[in-house]
């Protein structure tokens, strides 16, 4: 493109700031430096119209900036000669202004144009839809200039300008935009970057080095963590990467260190607040285990003491027991069970759907009756004058164990003397359910399980004022299912196995997706997969359907009846996806398998298996991208905590448990999926801290207890410390 250079001016008109920009006090309010908690909008160049924009990316306060990491930092260090730049590759140069060329008047569209020389050649910049630049751009100037490097129209070199530098504006130690690790910020509209780090500039050499610094020195040298305000500043604008590394473990340390000491603190006071002690002689459960036709596996074994301690204990048990699908936790619970109804107490046990619960019952009455426990079902389907009587029998004590789903959480359930609370699938309920139930006894003692696997660094957030027990070992006969990635091209073939299978008197679950947004269509069109089924290939054996939308009577009939069955291939929604225990059942086939989660195709695994038989999962479609990473991990493991662990990371932990887990926090900055190690370190440094000082009193530790109160006052129940 041929360009025109003028030789520039001599003088510059001084730019002059609109009333936006210089930001005026208007109205009064707090001065500039009231400190961290000053509004952003009564800063110095910040005023009512830029505030707007920076609250709408959660920026109220300076303290709020300064935890405003950029998402990301471009190394702008290596200066090319211009003789050096490539076509196609973005770069950083520096050159002397030799021309300045502004658009034609009536030509908005064309750019501006600046030539730079550096003694090694030229190189032409331009800046499009920027015509006020050509009053800024003079001769002679010295500029740097960062921008993807293209040859238009195949003519010479030039640069598209992306940020630039005035040196004579900008001494080096002040440099912002070019020659350095630049920062790049989450914006929005309206907002721009160089404004942004100017902003961000201000604000780190004004308040950075005035916010009070929370980890105690010793701590700070033990771990070798620089201070607040210099991981601040090398958070925002570092001169190295060593030291944007170093600032982000430090901040990345305190996000996680004080969660974890509130959730120390926490676990300290109620620790200390009496129990009940639920330590009879152990008849019931011994004469459990002795009924069982098999020995529990060490694992079991391990757990089992470990409940037992708990509940011997004059302080309640708060305890997360973890299992793989099929692994044996319902036994262990059924102990815990005995134990608490031995003692004299009552206990429930909270499922998190009807078919679950009552899959649960018929467990328990097998195991309870015998021994004289009166095992009851309470959920919504138990209405009218059956449900008034199971009310008052439970709370006049005449029953000892109650099943339910959250119905056991309403009103109108009440206790006579409730001793053990037991939530299965606890990440479906959420932590109010969860203390809820718990608030229909006196401190009962609480064990709550899950058979989804829980990455260590989830696990130690979400449950960190629980003890956890690991059921790592699945118990003896227990074939690995052989899991198997297929296309739509094999349905043929696929039917085909299924026919051998039956044969051969196994039975069949074909899973069809559901969710949310598409639910109508979705469970049409697996009501239409079981009529095309049972009508058009395997006319000769019997199809039956269950999803959520059944009457409960409905699914429990159907659910018997394949049980029994009288079913051979059973289709249904994911509604199986938990608690269903037919041994029977060796074939899984899951259709559109991209469209399940991870976790959730681990689950719906593990309701195959159960049996002596080989047993099998094929997932029916297409998968591209993380779909596709989810299938390949299903076929390559069956490892619950692997799969966890690959969960995590392709999903993120905000949607790991999905939209009904309310209890994950929200940090600044760690990421439980990168960070899991400074998790660990800070929790076992909030643990040493609290066991020296409960409530963080002794006046070296005054700015901890403020910064935990400011973050997590109203998300931990934290009055104590206050």
């Amino acid at each position: 493109m041929a360009l025109l250079y003028s030789m520039g001016r001599e003088t510059r008109q001084p730019r002059v700031a609109t009333s936006r920009e210089q930001g005026p006090r208007a109205g009064g309010g707090p001065p500039p430096d009231a400190g961290p908690a000053t509004p952003l909008r009564y800063l110095p160049g910040v005023g009512p119209h830029r505030a707007t924009l920076l609250a709408k990316l959660g920026l109220a306060t300076v303290e709020d900036a300064l935890y405003f990491l950029p998402a990301r930092h471009e190394d702008r260090t290596r200066l090319l000669p211009l003789r050096s730049v490539v076509p196609g590759e973005t770069a950083s140069v520096t050159g002397v202004v030799r021309g300045v060329s502004p658009p034609p008047r009536g030509r908005p569209r064309n750019p501006l144009a600046v030539l730079l020389g550096d003694g090694s050649g030229f190189l032409s910049c331009v800046w499009f839809n920027q015509p006020y630049l050509a009053r800024v751009f003079e001769r002679g100037q010295r500029l740097y200039v960062h921008g993807k490097v293209q040859r238009y129209r195949g003519g010479p070199l030039q640069m598209q300008v992306k940020d630039y530098e005035i040196v004579d504006e900008a001494p080096e130690e002040e440099r912002l935009h070019t020659g350095r690790l630049v920062p790049v910020y989450r914006l929005t509209q309206g907002l721009t970057q160089r404004p942004m780090r100017r902003l961000m500039r201000r604000l780190v050499e004004s308040h950075a080095g005035r916010l009070p610094d929370p980890v105690p020195a010793a701590l700070r040298r033990a771990r070798r963590l620089p201070p607040l305000a210099s991981a601040l500043g090398g958070a925002h604008f570092p001169a190295t990467a060593t030291e944007h590394a170093a600032a982000r473990r430090r901040l990345v340390y305190d996000d996680f260190f004080l969660f974890e000491l509130g959730l120390a603190i926490r676990r300290h006071r109620e620790g200390r607040e009496p129990g009940l002690c639920l330590n009879p002689p152990g008849a019931l459960a011994s004469r459990l285990r002795a009924a069982l036709p098999f020995a529990l596996t060490a694992a079991q074994e391990r757990v089992w003491r470990e409940i037992r301690a708990d509940m011997a204990a004059e302080y309640p048990m708060n305890r997360l027991l973890q299992g793989d699908v099929g692994s044996g936790k319902t036994l262990v619970a059924a102990l815990a069970l005995v134990t608490a109804v031995e003692a004299g107490r009552q206990a429930a046990f909270m499922a998190p759907t009807e078919i679950l619960a009552e899959q649960h019952l018929g467990t328990l009455t097998a195991l309870l009756t015998p021994l004289g426990v009166r095992v009851a079902l309470l959920t919504n389907a138990v209405r009218g004058a059956a449900r008034t009587s199971l009310l008052a029998a439970v709370a006049r004590g005449e029953v000892d164990c109650v099943v339910g789903t959250h119905a056991l959480v309403q009103e109108g359930v009440a206790f006579a003397r409730l001793g053990l609370a037991v939530v299965d699938e606890q990440h479906r309920f959420g932590v109010a359910q969860r203390a809820t139930l718990r608030g229909k006894g006196e401190r009962p003692d609480v064990l709550v399980m899950t058979a989804t696997p829980i990455p260590r660094s989830l696990a130690l957030t979400l449950y960190g004022d629980l003890d956890v027990s690991l059921l790592d070992e699945l118990p003896p006969g227990r074939t690995p299912v052989k899991t198997v990635a297929r296309s739509e091209a094999r349905r043929g073939r696929i039917y085909g196995f299924l026919r051998e299978q039956v044969a051969a008197g196994r039975q069949v679950y074909v899973v069809c997706p559901l969710v949310e947004e598409s639910e109508a269509l979705d469970l049409q069109a697996a009501t239409e997969m079981a009529e095309r089924l049972g009508r058009e290939v395997f006319p000769d054996l019997r199809v039956g359907l269950l999803h959520g939308r059944m009457p409960f009577a409905d699914k429990e009939r159907v659910m018997a009846a394949f049980k029994a069955g009288a079913i051979h291939i059973l289709v249904s929604t994911s509604v199986i996806e938990v608690g269903i225990d037919v041994p029977n059942a060796s074939v899984m086939v899951v259709e559109h398998a991209e469209r399940f989660g991870l976790s959730q195709l681990h689950q719906l695994r593990g309701r195959v298996g159960r049996g002596p038989w080989r047993s099998y999962c094929i997932l029916l479609g297409g998968a591209q991208g993380d779909a596709r990473r989810r299938i390949e991990a299903m076929t390559r493991t069956g490892d619950g905590f692997k799969i966890a662990e690959t969960d995590l990371a392709l999903r993120g932990p905000g949607e790991f448990f999905g939209t009904r887990q309310s209890g994950l926090p929200e940090f600044r900055i760690g990421d439980l999926v990168r960070d899991g190690a400074a998790l660990v370190a800070a929790r076992k440094d909030a643990l040493a801290l609290v066991a020296q000082d409960p409530y963080l009193h002794r006046p070296e530790h005054l700015a901890l207890r403020a910064a935990v109160l400011t973050r997590w006052r109203g998300k931990l129940d934290l009055a104590s410390v206050g």
